[in-house]
């Protein structure tokens, strides 16, 4: 699609604000058909919204979502073993595709994996011969005639339920779970560790990489080098592996050039060719068939190269982005600071920046394009680098599996953008 217009005529809405610090977004997920999305936050709720049916009578609710269901998912946890306290943070959500009318996903703290089952209610049962309406027991010398339960209409009530529980396999934090296609298995990983999990066992896990650096998400596994430079290791089989990196020039080495080349994310495209890298300050693209550099490179924030050791002192060199492909792998998206999040046309090498803000974002209003100026004569619509505001920070984002329609996490507001509707 052209990203350009899609820039122009994009259409904004804030969904949910989260008003405490424990509620801060700490993760974002579509389903697989993009009708639910998910989000997780520092308290350990997992919040899921559902997407408004099309109506004809109101064509401007298109793409609209609602809270579907909330349920508190982690909780806070000390080891006393190791005198460690885990948080009950939500590092990760993976969806299952649907089988039946149930919904089914994954959630990860620091230690602990579940598998929750979200369900719709709208009938209850009645009649029962051994208690009453209120649910107490009968004597059952008072029994003399047998009933028929039946079922009768009531509210509609969304229930979630854990189903798994996989605990006790990682030393340090998970910080990344991924499905395999078979959905019968998936892998969680760790710093320095990834297992192997069946859906049906949860008191075992195989252990399939060891005493390496760890990243991200995909099935494959991918990871980065043990000093986290901006090298990628692809697991083929348990027993061999592509190693994807870009020599360093050793004229741009500077204190930092580890820090920043250190790898935050990493998608596999939907086609399955390419693969997508996020480091501190560019977004690459690699070919599965060419492993000694990116055929793509985009600068998402150049100008924050004069600002690393100011960045250093305050961790914000330490933080940790996503990126996401679109659903025709044609388009990039990434965020940055100031709620400003980048995105980049593959075909037409178009850029753009756009922000997420309650002052700048209303409801059904055209976003603007918005530029950053390093030096000089700054213009009325630029912002000047040295007036971004670093605390916040979009790091966590989400692209409809097939329509133009994102969902963007910033700190602790989420915003749902989409296509202008005529």
């Amino acid at each position: 699609f052209p990203i350009y217009y899609h820039l122009q005529a994009a259409v904004t809405e804030i969904v949910f604000v989260f008003s405490l610090p424990a509620d801060i977004i700490s993760t974002v997920e579509f389903n697989h058909t993009g009708e639910l999305l998910a989000t997780g936050d520092k308290g350990g709720r997992v919040v899921i919204f559902q997407r408004e049916q099309e109506s004809k009578n109101q064509p401007h609710r298109r793409g609209e979502y609602n809270v579907y269901s909330t349920f508190q998912s982690h909780e806070p946890e000390f080891d006393y073993l190791k005198s460690l306290e885990i948080e009950e943070k939500i590092n990760k959500i993976r969806w299952l595709p649907q089988q039946n009318a149930a919904y089914f996903l994954l959630s990860t703290n620091d230690k602990t994996v579940k598998l929750w089952k979200v369900s719709e209610r709208d009938k209850r049962p009645e009649g029962y011969n051994l208690k009453d309406e209120d649910g107490r027991l009968r004597d059952p010398s008072m029994i003399t005639v047998l009933r028929v339960p039946v079922l009768r209409p009531m509210d509609l009530m969304v229930e979630a339920t854990p189903r798994r529980v996989f605990a006790n396999a990682h030393t340090y934090h998970i910080n990344s779970i991924s499905v395999n296609s078979d959905y019968e298995t998936y892998m969680s990983a760790d710093d320095l560790r990834i297992n192997l999990w069946n859906f049906e066992i949860t008191n075992q896990s195989f252990s399939i990489l060891w005493r390496v650096w760890l990243w991200r998400r995909p099935w494959g596994p991918v990871r980065s080098s043990p000093r986290g430079s901006s090298r990628l290791m692809l697991g083929v089989v348990l027993s061999s592996c592509t190693v994807f990196e870009e020599p360093e020039d050793p004229s741009n080495r500077s204190f930092f050039s580890e820090i920043i080349s250190s790898i935050s994310d990493v998608k596999f495209s939907h086609s399955g060719r390419y693969i997508m890298t996020r480091d501190y300050l560019t977004v690459k693209v690699w070919d599965l068939n060419m492993e000694n550099r990116p055929i793509e490179t985009y600068q998402v924030h150049d100008y924050l190269r004069s600002k690393l050791c100011s960045l250093y002192e305050n961790d914000c060199i330490f933080d940790k982005f996503e990126c996401v492909w679109n659903g025709s792998d044609s388009v990039i998206m990434t965020g940055s600071y100031n709620n400003f999040f980048r995105m980049f046309d593959r075909n037409t090498k178009r850029d753009v920046t756009l922000e997420a803000s309650r002052e700048n974002s209303k409801p059904r209003a055209i976003l603007k394009p918005r530029k950053v100026c390093v030096g000089g004569k700054r213009r009325k619509d630029e912002i000047s680098v040295d007036s971004l505001d670093f605390s916040k920070k979009i790091l966590h984002t989400a692209w409809h599996p097939s329509e133009n329609i994102i969902a963007v996490a910033a700190t602790n507001n989420l915003y749902i953008f989409q296509d202008k509707v005529n």
